[in-house]
């Protein structure tokens, strides 16, 4: 009896030191690594991926009303096929380059702007709904063809584009300070704020 409070202790004990390394904060070191991800997500995000004229032109149902008209049938499927393979990629992207603002958000953010936990929370459960809406897009997209779902298309890119403006608000400063904007600083001899 003796030896399995023993045992129990030691094991409540491994369980305790356990938790307490699990809860300890994350270290500095490589962070500078989580931002660079995370702006280049975030550029990536912006600038490409969910651009309105790509996504236009990747779910315009105008190229396939063209080619359904005056092709053959194996050039149908073949245009089809192709279309369904850039749909499902971008939908990969996009939730690749979400995912790694969910990591920079969930692991380095708090280190380096002030976010409030309300703002956390509400951040956390969007990025957990936009992830939900890919992957339903993506299994949407696989079964149905590039055309499938267009409004379920459109709210990704709108949600994701939310998720943009926040990430974007939390990675200002890395923003270089541009020397118009220290001008009003300057001293009255001439000097210059650069």
């Amino acid at each position: 009896m003796i030896e399995l409070i023993l045992f129990l202790s030691i094991g409540i004990g491994l369980l305790v030191l356990l938790f307490a390394l699990a809860r300890r904060p994350a270290r500095q070191e490589g962070t500078a690594q989580a931002l660079v991800e995370a702006k280049h997500a975030l550029r990536t995000l912006q600038e490409s991926l969910v651009a309105a004229e790509l996504v236009e032109r990747i779910f315009d149902q105008g190229d396939w009303k063209y080619v359904a008209s005056a092709a053959a049938e194996a050039t149908k499927d073949e245009f089809l096929r192709d279309r369904k393979k850039i749909a499902v990629a971008w939908t990969h992207r996009v939730k690749t380059q979400i995912l790694s603002l969910k990591e920079y958000h969930f692991r380095h953010s708090r280190f380096y702007s002030q976010l409030n936990p309300a703002t956390e929370f509400s951040l956390a459960l969007s990025f957990a709904a936009l992830l939900q809406q890919c992957r339903l897009l993506q299994l949407l997209l696989i079964i149905g063809g590039p055309y499938a779902a267009p409004a379920l298309v459109g709210r990704t890119a709108a949600a994701t584009a939310r998720i943009c403006a926040v990430s974007e608000k939390s990675l200002a400063f890395l923003n270089p300070a541009t020397a118009g904007s220290f001008g009003d600083q300057s001293p009255e001899d001439g000097a210059a704020v650069l």
